[in-house]
């Protein structure tokens, strides 16, 4: 059993915001607008989420930075690690987001544009602050793609070129300390998280993993935790919805086994 096996699984709501607003949508499209995320936030932290994610979805294609102030009433409301990413292009915007409250940032599109922004993190900050989030959609394998999986950025607008089993051995060669794999095909379905994608790049790398898009039922959980071999799982349209707690899905994935922190 490796070192990563026996760390608790974690579970972690996201919100997507845009426009001060918590929204969701299916495959990145169709947002709508359900909350306010400094509510969400404080709720999920008090029945016990291990980490809450905050991504600023149109900062990158609207080339703006984050919405500061959001985070840092997020941050003055829960107690828990609190990652943000969206609109993050350099060492400065991290520090300021860092200095607002939150103890990690999360680089996508700026980081595929200017891998530099990894290690400059890294070195700033240290690589435990360091997340790398890679939009992923299912192509087939082709020239320059042999993993089958592409990059897409700008909030899933914009195909890369680039195969993402490589770019995230990069990413952690790089310095990032985690990853946030968002599998845009399986994203807002409901149906189960990507787990050929989720396995693959989990056995590639030696950083902690983080599975995103399609949890629509705990059991979800249970396969990309075992079978994706993820090491913390995204949950979104299941919580947000009011369909299940986080209560109920620890609960669920403690008797089957799956190590939890406790909160209930």
């Amino acid at each position: 059993m490796g070192k990563r096996d026996m760390l608790s699984k974690r579970i972690i709501p996201c919100l997507d915001v845009r426009d001060g607003k918590t929204t969701k949508g299916i495959r990145f499209k169709e947002n709508v607008d359900i909350g306010d995320p400094v509510d969400m936030a404080r709720q999920y932290y008090e029945t016990g989420a291990d980490e809450i994610v905050f991504y600023d979805i149109t900062a990158s294609h609207e080339k703006r930075n984050i919405m500061i102030e959001v985070v840092r009433r997020v941050a003055e409301t829960i107690f828990i690690p609190f990652s943000v990413g969206g609109g993050i292009r350099s060492v400065e915007d991290m520090r300021a987001v860092l200095l607002a409250g939150a103890e990690k940032v999360s680089v996508n599109s700026a980081a595929v544009r200017d891998p530099s922004v990894i290690s400059k993190g890294a070195a700033a900050f240290g690589s435990q602050c360091i997340v790398l989030g890679m939009d992923i959609l299912h192509v087939g394998e082709k020239p320059g793609i042999p993993s089958g999986y592409e990059i897409v950025i700008d909030g899933g607008r914009t195909p890369m070129g680039m195969d993402a089993l490589q770019w995230a051995r990069d990413g952690e060669r790089l310095g990032a300390g985690e990853i946030c794999l968002n599998a845009i095909d399986a994203d807002g379905t409901r149906e189960g998280y990507e787990l050929t994608l989720t396995a693959m790049i989990s056995e590639a790398v030696g950083i902690p993993v983080i599975a995103s898009g399609g949890a629509g039922e705990p059991g979800h959980l249970v396969d990309v935790l075992t079978r994706g071999k993820a090491d913390a799982a995204l949950i979104a349209s299941m919580v947000h919805y009011g369909t299940h707690t986080i209560p109920e899905i620890k609960d669920y994935l403690d008797r089957r086994g799956i190590k939890v922190r406790k909160t209930w």
